[in-house]
């Protein structure tokens, strides 16, 4: 399931967005949630994750430009689309990595052509993630944020390089064939990612935060040429 989020203090605003969203990704089979917003403090107090958002630059109180910024500097990293009446406050969208923009009246074959573009960058960039289902709700995890992966009694544990664990259930031969060659089972409870391993010893490896995996005996060789070819492909 894709995440968006729509924030402007314009109903019909908010509304338009929200019909053209809906029928471009019904188009594409797309399961999708739209969440709505009419100022920037009530979009910043949303703790949960937006894969795509679409913000108003002019609005009270604190506006879409300074909401960006907060929002990047609280790791928010989903695709910023910026609705906008002037075009030439789109300049300042390079700090805040904006997508792109859309000017009022936002016009169907330009926002057509914005969606196609994003939601390709989306499909290119899934090679990259790991969408996660817990519940009722999914999540995308990147994979350079995950030090090592645990599994415990069925359920997984991501260890992220945040400190933060996030637990799902899922088979770990699975979620093994969906990480990339940067990842090594090192143990049959045990995925570490090759990027964080500090250093590797009496079949124990060291990694990033102070963590120590063991290596089981009959991956230790196998571990040892899977360091050295990760250190080649560097």
């Amino acid at each position: 399931m894709i995440r968006i989020a729509i924030c402007d203090d314009e109903n019909y605003m908010s509304a338009q967005i929200r019909t053209l969203v809906s029928a471009f990704f019904r188009r594409k089979n797309t399961e999708i949630s739209i969440r709505q917003f009419s100022c920037g403090e009530e979009l910043l107090q949303y703790d949960k994750q937006i894969d795509i958002l679409f913000l108003d630059i002019q609005m009270k109180g604190i506006d879409g430009m300074e909401t960006a910024r907060k929002l990047r500097g609280q790791n928010f990293r989903g695709f910023l689309i910026f609705i906008t009446v002037l075009k030439e406050l789109v300049f300042q969208s390079f700090e805040v990595q904006a997508y792109d923009y859309l000017v009022k009246p936002v016009d169907e074959r330009q926002f057509e052509k914005t969606m196609e573009r994003v939601f390709v960058s989306m499909k290119n960039t899934e090679e990259a993630n790991l969408l996660i289902q817990k519940g009722y709700e999914s999540r995308i995890i990147s994979l350079e944020e995950i030090v090592f992966c645990e599994i415990i009694d069925r359920k997984i544990y991501l260890h992220l390089i945040s400190s933060e664990v996030v637990d799902y259930y899922e088979r770990i031969e699975n979620l093994e064939g969906r990480l990339g060659g940067s990842f090594f089972r090192c143990h049959r409870s045990y995925l570490i990612h090759l990027k964080y391993l500090k250093s590797y010893k009496n079949k124990t490896a060291y990694m990033e935060g102070g963590h120590r995996i063991p290596v089981s005996r009959l991956r230790d060789r196998e571990f040892s040429a899977a360091i050295l070819q990760y250190m080649k492909n560097m």
